[in-house]
């Protein structure tokens, strides 16, 4: 479980192809305290950190985790970080699984006073999950979902965020991934059954 608070970007140094795909990534804080074992949100993504050294960490990315993330798994990229929530830390985002549910690309970036308005078409599939003032997941980062334009959404993001994430890298048509607020996805499978 996560907070969606990043702690810092990383940077990913190599990729190695296999039965699985492993991704070395260079990290500062959360290797303070990872061990081998430990979850790590990776741009959103729970993994699992199968081998810590002094430059960062190692993952491991089954084909399902591909088929659902952006396709961003590439040296140079740099993804949002946060280690696995503890017990007694403060929550100042939302409760973030990990468990991406799709991507969402971004369609437009407009200005706003201060801060920027960032459009997002969501897979079809998951735009019920998202409401006004609900809570979204966007590469990690927990955000609130300002408003609704017809297919798309959009979150404001302040200067803060643009600078300690990398959603400030983006362009338009690039993909993030996408995990809606737990609350309503299982609120719409219950109603679903009913």
């Amino acid at each position: 479980m996560f907070t969606g608070l990043v702690e810092e970007t990383g940077e990913i140094l190599k990729v190695e192809e296999g039965p699985f795909l492993r991704v070395h990534i260079a990290a500062r804080k959360v290797l303070e305290d990872l061990k081998e074992g430990d979850s790590v949100a990776v741009d959103g993504v729970c993994l699992t950190a199968v081998r810590v050294d002094g430059e960062g960490f190692w993952v491991e990315l089954a084909r399902e985790t591909l088929r659902r993330t952006a396709p961003t798994w590439r040296v140079g990229h740099r993804p949002n970080l946060e280690r696995a929530l503890r017990v007694g830390d403060r929550l100042g985002g939302h409760f973030v699984t990990g468990h991406v549910d799709g991507v969402a690309r971004l369609w437009e970036v407009r200005e706003a006073p201060g801060a920027k308005d960032f459009y997002f078409l969501p897979p079809k599939a998951l735009a019920p999950y998202i409401a006004e003032k609900g809570s979204v997941a966007l590469n990690g980062v927990s955000l609130t979902v300002a408003g609704l334009a017809g297919e798309a959404f959009w979150v404001t993001l302040i200067p803060h965020t643009l600078e300690v994430t990398n959603l400030g890298r983006l362009r338009v048509g690039d993909g993030v991934n996408l995990e809606v607020d737990l609350i309503a996805r299982y609120v719409a499978r219950l109603l679903g059954r009913a």
